[in-house]
C-alpha cells in the first residue's frame, strides 16, 4: 500500500530570531554541534516548536551565515518558528539556560520581513596575533590593502577552490598596542560573497603577499554582522527592522 505523508502538523503561530554568542572551549564547536544542542534545549524548556510536513518531518529553524569551527562569535543567528505566541524574553530565558555554558543566548525578537539572510551582509571581525608586534601586522595590513586581488586556495566541498580574498576586504585596521598577552590586534571588515572570505583567506592573504606567519595559532572573534552601511565602511544591527516594528506595534 502506498503512503502518502503526514500533512497534519500545527501551523506557525509565531516566528522569532536569535542572537547567540559562540564562546570559550566552543569555539572548537561544529555548526552541526551547535544544531543538536539548540533541538535539545528547545525539547528540554518545553517550547512548542513548529515541524515540517512529511513522512520525517524536522524542526522549522533556519541558520544564517555561521561562523567556521575554531573562531569564537558574539554574533550568530537564526530564526526559529512556534505553534504557539511566546513572550520573547522568556524564549531567551529558557533557551539560555537549557543550552551548554559557551552558547549564550544574547537577544530573541519577534520576525519581521525582511527576511533575516538577507540582512547579514557582512561581517566584523577581530583577529589576535600570538607573538606578532603591531608594527610587523601594520606593515603586512598595508601590503594586502595596497593590491587589487590576493589569490588564495582553500579546500571546499567541491574541491580545491582558487578566488580573491582581498576584494570583499573593506577595512583592515591593527590595533596600535599590542594586547596584554603580546599579540597584535586585526579588526577586519568582510563582505558577504559567494564563495565566502573567511578570517582563515584573510590571513592566507596576509602569508601570501607579506609572509606574514604569526608562531602560534591566531584566535579570531566575530564582533559583529549584519547590513553594510558602504557610507561608513560599518556593519549595522541586523534585528534593528524587528526592534522598530515591535516598537511600532505597542504604540
Amino acid at each position: 500500500m502506498k503512503r502518502t505523508p503526514d500533512r497534519t502538523v500545527a501551523p506557525v503561530a509565531q516566528r522569532v530570531r536569535l542572537e547567540y554568542a559562540k564562546r570559550g572551549r566552543l569555539r572548537f564547536s561544529s555548526h552541526r554541534d551547535f544544531q543538536r544542542a539548540l533541538e535539545r534545549a528547545i525539547r528540554r524548556a518545553g517550547i512548542p516548536i513548529a515541524f515540517s510536513a512529511g513522512f520525517s518531518p524536522h524542526p522549522r529553524i533556519s541558520y544564517a551565515n555561521s561562523a567556521p569551527t575554531g573562531t569564537a562569535s558574539e554574533a550568530e543567528y537564526v530564526e526559529l518558528a512556534f505553534t504557539e505566541t511566546l513572550d520573547p524574553a522568556w524564549v531567551r530565558e529558557s533557551l539560555d539556560a537549557s543550552l551548554p555554558e559557551g552558547f549564550d543566548v544574547l537577544r530573541v525578537v519577534q520576525a519581521t520581513p525582511p527576511d533575516l539572510a538577507g540582512r547579514l551582509q557582512a561581517s566584523l571581525w577581530r583577529i589576535a596575533l600570538p607573538g606578532v608586534a603591531p608594527s610587523v601586522a601594520e606593515a603586512a595590513a598595508e601590503c594586502l590593502l595596497g593590491l587589487e586581488t590576493a589569490e588564495v586556495s582553500r579546500m571546499t566541498k567541491s574541491g580545491m577552490r582558487t578566488f580573491d580574498a582581498r576584494g570583499p576586504v573593506v577595512s583592515l585596521v591593527v590595533e596600535p598596542q599590542e594586547s596584554e598577552d603580546g599579540c597584535a590586534i586585526l579588526h577586519v571588515v568582510v563582505r558577504h560573497v559567494t564563495p565566502s572570505v573567511r578570517p582563515d583567506d584573510v590571513l592566507s592573504a596576509l602569508r601570501n603577499v607579506a609572509d606574514l606567519m604569526p608562531p602560534a595559532p591566531p584566535r579570531v572573534t566575530r564582533l559583529a554582522q549584519g547590513p553594510f552601511d558602504p557610507r561608513t565602511g560599518s556593519v549595522g544591527d541586523p534585528f534593528a527592522p524587528d526592534v522598530v516594528a515591535e516598537s511600532a506595534s505597542q504604540h
